[in-house]
C-alpha cells in the first residue's frame, strides 16, 4: 500500500509540473500534450461523431479549447479526465450539429468500413469482462465491425459510458469525473449499456455463433431452452 501511495504521489507531482509548464506557455510541454493525447482524443471523438473528417476537425477544436482553457485548470480532476470532458463536450456539439445540418446532405464518397484506431486487442478487452460483457473472446474482424455498428445504436448516456470503460479502459472514478456523475450512476449506466449492447448482438450471435465460436447471451440461451421444453423451466449448461 505504501508503494502504491508513493507511485500515486509521484504521478501527481509529475502532472503538477507539466501543468505548470503548460500554463507558462512551454512549447515542449504542449508538444508532449499533443503527443500524449492526440490519438486517444481522436479515437474517443470518432466513436461519438462516427466520421473521420469531423473527428479530425473536432480533435483540433478540443486542443484549442485545452490550450485556451489551461489557465483555468486548477487540478480539481486529473489532466486526462479534464481533457476527455472537453473532448466529449465538443464531440456532442459536433454530433448535434451533424443531425441538424450534415445528415441532410447526400455524400458521393464510399462509406468507411473500418474504424480508425480500433484494434482487435482493444475490442477483445472491451467485451471480455468475465461476468458482464455481452459475450466472450471477441477477436474476429467481422465481429469487431458488427460490435462497433451496434455500439453506435446504444442510446446515450449508456454508449459513452461503455466507450469510456470498455474501450478507453478508464476507471469508474475517472468516468465519474469526466461525466460529472456519481460512481453509482456510472455503474448503473454501464450495466444498462452492456445489457443493451448484449441484446442488440443476440440475433447476430445466434446467426454466426457456431461458425465464429461465440456463445449466445445467457438470457437468450435460457429463453430458447424454455421454448424447447414446452415453456417449462429447464437447466441450461453454461
Amino acid at each position: 500500500m505504501g508503494d502504491l501511495a508513493s507511485a500515486i504521489g509521484a504521478r501527481s507531482q509529475e502532472e503538477a509540473a507539466i501543468v505548470a509548464e503548460l500554463k507558462a506557455g512551454s512549447e515542449a510541454a504542449y508538444a508532449w500534450l499533443i503527443g500524449e493525447f492526440q490519438q486517444p482524443v481522436y479515437g474517443l471523438v470518432y466513436r461519438v461523431v462516427n466520421d473521420p473528417s469531423d473527428a479530425a476537425d473536432t480533435t483540433q477544436d478540443v486542443f484549442l479549447k485545452v490550450f485556451r482553457g489551461m489557465k483555468h485548470f486548477h487540478g480539481e480532476s486529473s489532466l486526462k479526465t479534464w481533457i476527455y470532458r472537453i473532448a466529449l463536450h465538443e464531440a456532442a456539439n459536433r454530433r448535434r450539429w451533424w443531425f441538424r445540418h450534415k445528415s441532410k446532405e447526400t455524400s458521393i464518397e464510399p462509406a468507411e468500413s473500418d474504424s480508425p484506431g480500433l484494434t482487435e486487442n482493444s475490442l477483445q478487452i472491451a467485451l471480455t469482462d468475465p461476468a458482464e460483457s455481452p459475450f466472450d473472446n471477441v477477436a474476429h474482424h467481422e465481429v469487431q465491425q458488427r460490435v462497433e455498428q451496434e455500439l453506435r445504436k446504444v442510446p446515450e448516456p449508456y454508449r459513452t459510458t461503455l466507450i469510456l470503460r470498455d474501450l478507453e479502459e478508464m476507471s469508474y472514478e475517472e468516468i465519474a469525473e469526466v461525466l460529472e456523475v456519481s460512481l453509482g450512476t456510472v455503474k448503473s449506466r454501464l450495466t444498462r449499456g452492456r445489457e443493451a449492447l448484449r441484446q442488440r448482438l443476440a440475433s447476430y450471435v445466434r446467426e454466426v455463433g457456431n461458425e465464429l465460436g461465440l456463445s449466445a447471451p445467457k438470457e437468450d440461451r435460457k429463453e430458447r431452452s424454455q421454448v424447447a421444453g414446452g415453456g417449462r423451466r429447464a437447466e441450461v449448461m453454461p
